[in-house]
């Protein structure tokens, strides 16, 4: 079976959830075209994997789409990301967290500093072990 084949679920309430889910993410990934700092690929990675459950249309419209289409595909087969696209992330991912951890969260909040350090940790160690294309 194709990785594009979406796996419609059977229940018409799990579908609705998948469908409002993915386009609450499409609405989020929009909104990171514009915004610094929000990742849009990332949202429409969460699409995708929504309307995979959802909406077969919706997903072709995802992964054919002319701006992230080829991130999000080349994802879901398994190739990875490219290697400046990762640069970008680290590069992104850390400086937001160092200045959180700096600057942004209150000393008194260390459980908070280390929340964020250890999700950019982890962050960092998932895109690492991706295939770079």
């Amino acid at each position: 079976m194709s990785p594009h084949t979406a796996q419609i679920k059977t229940s018409k309430t799990a579908r609705i959830s998948w469908l409002v889910a993915g386009c609450i993410s499409v609405c989020i990934g929009f909104i990171g075209i514009i915004v610094p700092g929000l990742p849009t690929t990332v949202f429409m990675l969460i699409a995708a994997a929504c309307f995979y459950r959802s909406s077969q249309r919706f997903y072709d419209w995802v992964i054919s789409h002319k701006l992230f289409g080829h991130y999000v595909k080349n994802y879901r087969e398994g190739k990875g990301m490219p290697k400046r696209a990762k640069v970008v992330a680290f590069l992104f991912m850390w400086g937001f967290v160092l200045f959180a951890v700096a600057f942004g969260i209150p000393d008194h909040l260390l459980w908070a500093k280390i929340l964020a350090s250890l999700a950019a940790t982890t962050g960092t160690g998932y895109i690492a072990t991706l295939p770079t294309l």
